[in-house]
C-alpha cells in the first residue's frame, strides 16, 4: 500500500531540496537534527528532540534537486520507502511530492497507520512551505498527540 502526499511551494527546486539535504536547515522544519548531509549510500540519525525520538534511515538514491528516496523502519521489521520528488511547476515554483511505501495490506491497524502516515505528511509539508516561503521555523514539532 502506498501513501502520497503533495504541496506546493513558490521558490526553486534546489532551494527545496537543500531545506531537506543539509542539517543545518531540516531542523527548521521537520526533524530537529540530522547526523550529517543527506547523500546516497549514507546512512543518517534523525532527532525529534521533542519527542525524544531518534532513528536512522538509510538514503538509497539522491538525484540533485529532484529525487530523494530513503528507507526507514528495516530495524524495527517494518521497513517503508520514502521517495521525495520535487517537480518544477515553473523556476520559483516546486511541487513536492512524498510517497510512502510499505504498509502491510492485511495489518488490522492499516486504516489508522495510513492516516496517521498522512497526517504527518501533510504537517511536515506544511511547516517546509511556512518555512521555504515566510521564513516561519517555529511551527515544526508544534502537533500534539
Amino acid at each position: 500500500m502506498i501513501n502520497q502526499t503533495k504541496i506546493e511551494i513558490r521558490k526553486p527546486r534546489a532551494e527545496i531540496f537543500e531545506a531537506f539535504v543539509d542539517p543545518e536547515k531540516i531542523g527548521n522544519f521537520w526533524f530537529s537534527s540530522s547526523s550529517s548531509r543527506w547523500e546516497e549510500g549514507q546512512t543518517i540519525t534523525i532527532r525529534y528532540e521533542e519527542y525524544d525520538a531518534e532513528g536512522d534511515i538509510h538514503i538509497l538514491k539522491v538525484i540533485d534537486h529532484e529525487k530523494i528516496e530513503y528507507e526507514w523502519g528495516r530495524e524495527e521489521g517494518e521497513p517503508h520507502l520514502v521517495t521525495i520528488t520535487l517537480h518544477e511547476k515553473d523556476p520559483e515554483t516546486t511541487i513536492v511530492e512524498v510517497t510512502e511505501d510499505g504498509f502491510d495490506d492485511h495489518d488490522p491497524e492499516l486504516t489508522e497507520k495510513l492516516v496517521d502516515n498522512k497526517e504527518g505528511w501533510v504537517y511536515a509539508l506544511t511547516c517546509l512551505k511556512g518555512y521555504m516561503e515566510f521564513g516561519v521555523n517555529g511551527l515544526r514539532a508544534a502537533l500534539v498527540k
